[in-house]
């Protein structure tokens, strides 16, 4: 018992220190104060000022669209690829997918850096096309780590029983393989989705004059000085973030339990 009770007041210090900072700050957006030493009263105008904002209105739309586009992509080369990698060889296999990881176990400095030098150096202008680019391109290996798992549980001979029954291979892999795999797609999609809208590195490299997520403009307010309009952004951005983990996280656990039984 009293291990248990240490065990869980490690835990709880654990979770208080990595949240308080969130939790100061989603509390002092509703603040009605601009000074975070006083509490002034409850108050929503920060949220109303963010929305009649034109510059994070604008960014929130930069935001959206390049994570919705740079997910829907991903996931449609992602998942083609985890289909690919499981038909090959054992050892093609291994290479391919060590080379898979590498952009996943890459820093996000050295990633960002590369895509800025690689397009700077095609004489692409940075802006809304690199930086979508730039996306795609660092979600395609988590789609593929989230599809092929599906892949290798499924029994190998379904695609052939398929081709057997007088089925084509597009067909095969629309009407058989697709649906099989269908959760991991999704999860891969919402994974990819709330990747791209948490990034700030490898976007800050990519982006170009008039183009910026809300993790640029973020950055850019708080060198000028913390806004009361920074906490309601990043309350929203740290809801919307927490509720897309808690869909993927149990999407993933019915996964498991219906590959169980």
């Amino acid at each position: 018992m009293v291990k248990k009770g240490i065990e869980r007041l490690y835990l709880g210090l654990i979770l208080l220190f990595l949240y308080a900072p969130i939790i100061t700050l989603m509390v002092f957006s509703f603040n009605d104060s601009k000074s975070r030493a006083k509490w002034g009263g409850f108050t929503l105008k920060w949220y109303q000022s963010m929305f009649n904002d034109p510059v994070i209105m604008k960014s929130l739309y930069y935001t959206l669209a390049i994570a919705l586009l740079s997910a829907i992509i991903a996931t449609a080369i992602g998942t083609a690829a985890a289909i690919g990698i499981q038909t090959m060889r054992r050892r093609t296999k291994e290479t391919i997918m060590n080379v898979t990881y590498l952009p996943v176990l890459n820093a996000d400095i050295v990633t960002g850096i590369a895509f800025m030098l690689f397009f700077i150096g095609l004489g692409l202008k940075l802006g809304f096309n690199t930086m979508l680019i730039a996306h795609i391109t660092f979600n395609i290996p988590f789609v593929i780590l989230s599809v092929l798992p599906k892949l290798k549980a499924m029994y190998k001979f379904t695609y052939e029983a398929a081709l057997d029954l007088g089925a084509t291979s597009m067909t095969a892999v629309r009407k058989v393989i697709l649906p099989e795999i269908a959760p991991n797609i999704i999860t891969g999609f919402l994974l990819a989705f709330t990747l791209s809208l948490d990034d700030f590195v490898i976007s800050y490299f990519t982006s170009g004059n008039g183009v910026s997520n809300l993790s640029i403009t973020i950055y850019t307010m708080t060198r000028r000085g913390i806004k009361p309009e920074i906490n309601a952004i990043s309350t929203i951005l740290f809801m919307a973030i927490l509720i897309l983990l808690l869909v993927i996280t149990q999407r993933r656990e019915k996964t498991e339990i219906k590959e169980k039984y």
